[in-house]
């Protein structure tokens, strides 16, 4: 379990292809104190420390990752936002998250107001997930808070530490970006469904 709070961004260094799958080598200040079998949220996906080489760590992502994720549009160099998982005795600062990404988001617009930046999502309604006023969402692994709710779009409120410190400061109009939906909501949603599961 994770809880959207970042606690470093890595660096893609090399990408391979073994069949349907997709081999990440990745720097990251953390990586002495990463073991195999380890967990690792990466934009918000969950997955599994496999190997070393040097000053990389690796993980590979399935076919069922790259599909539902942004993972596949991952370039050397590219930045990407890392989270163990939540120790058994430390604080919540974030909400539930599950490392298991719902569907990907596009990027409708970016502001910048005054020292902070709203951004704007829109994503595909018909798979079935919602946000609420105030509620949280998962972006590229970061807890955060939706406003201006509507079916398909919502918006968010960055400050400048998180700016700063994922890779949100790299997001451009059009980009594709990783959602988890409130776990709490989507229980909520499927019991007043009658067990209803997105398409």
């Amino acid at each position: 379990m994770f809880t959207g709070i970042i606690e470093t961004m890595g660096r893609v260094v090399r990408i391979e292809t073994d069949r349907n799958n997709l081999i990440f080598y990745i720097e990251a200040s953390i990586k002495k104190e990463l073991k195999i079998d380890q967990s690792l949220a990466h934009n918000g996906v969950c997955l599994t420390v496999d190997g070393f080489e040097e000053s990389l760590y690796r993980v590979t992502a399935i076919a069922e990752s790259l599909q539902k994720t942004n993972l596949g549009k991952l370039k050397p160099g590219s930045l990407i936002n890392l989270e163990r998982c939540m120790p058994a005795n430390g604080r919540f600062d974030g909400h539930i998250v599950q490392g298991h990404v719902d569907q990907t988001g596009k990027v409708s617009g970016i502001r910048e107001t005054g020292g902070s930046w709203e951004i704007d999502f829109e994503y595909d309604p018909d798979q079935g997930h919602i946000t609420v006023e105030k509620g949280s969402i998962t972006i590229n692994g970061v807890s955060l808070t939706c406003f201006n709710v509507a079916p398909g779009r919502f918006s968010v409120a960055i400050i400048p530490y998180t700016w700063e410190h994922t890779n949100f400061h790299q997001l451009k109009v059009g980009n594709t970006v990783n959602l988890e939906f409130d776990i709490l909501g989507k229980y909520v949603q499927a019991m007043l469904l009658g067990g209803y599961r997105p398409k």
